[in-house]
């Protein structure tokens, strides 16, 4: 008998009304820097590891009045190869061959929201590949307070940032998790 869970078991899906956080998945529309959609099904899933830090993170935020707006949590690999065919840039895309954190479900693309619903200014839009979109750019003081915020927030809840892009956070030695392929998850994200 296997006494190993099954993958499965070690994903889950961050949905209403266990995760109280707002979700727009960028990568299942056209309003992400491909300009096409990569999934087809916009279900979000994270490793249940990460799945209790997000749960910190979004009790800390709501405390300080804000709610947290997910872009992206795991990626399957082969989404990671959709974006790294189009843009292959290491400076923004993980290359697929050695995995992203999000192709490991430890990973989530966020921002703040304020209590009327509307983003906060970040300076600049999540999935801006420019060097506006680094932690520590100049950008304005209202979008860099914003920014120290989301990372107060997140740090504080035990994640860890990448400091090209203000809006990506991921567990601490992502590469201990395996990497997730669309036919791993419950719910398939790709067809």
């Amino acid at each position: 008998m296997n006494d190993q869970p099954t993958k499965l078991a070690t994903y889950v899906e961050i949905a209403a009304p266990t995760y109280d956080v707002d979700i727009y998945l960028a990568y299942s529309t056209h309003d992400n820097f491909t300009g096409n959609p990569i999934y087809a099904n916009p279900y979000c899933f994270l490793h249940k590891d990460a799945a209790g830090y997000l749960a910190r993170a979004i009790e800390l935020s709501g405390r300080l009045g804000y709610r947290l707006l997910l872009f992206d949590a795991l990626r399957p690999s082969e989404a990671q190869w959709a974006l790294w065919n189009h843009t292959p840039d290491p400076n923004f895309i993980a290359d697929p061959r050695s995995g992203s954190p999000h192709s490991r479900g430890v990973a989530v693309d966020l921002t703040l929201l304020d209590d009327t619903g509307t983003p906060l200014d970040m300076g600049t839009a999540f999935d801006a590949l420019t060097p506006l979109s680094h932690h520590g750019a100049e950008v304005s003081a209202v979008a860099q307070r914003n920014r120290h915020l989301l990372l107060g927030i997140m740090a504080t809840a035990g994640w860890d940032f990448y400091s090209k892009e203000w809006w990506h956070y991921q567990l601490f030695e992502p590469r201990r998790y395996p990497l997730v392929d669309d036919r791993d998850l419950e719910k398939p994200m790709m067809v």
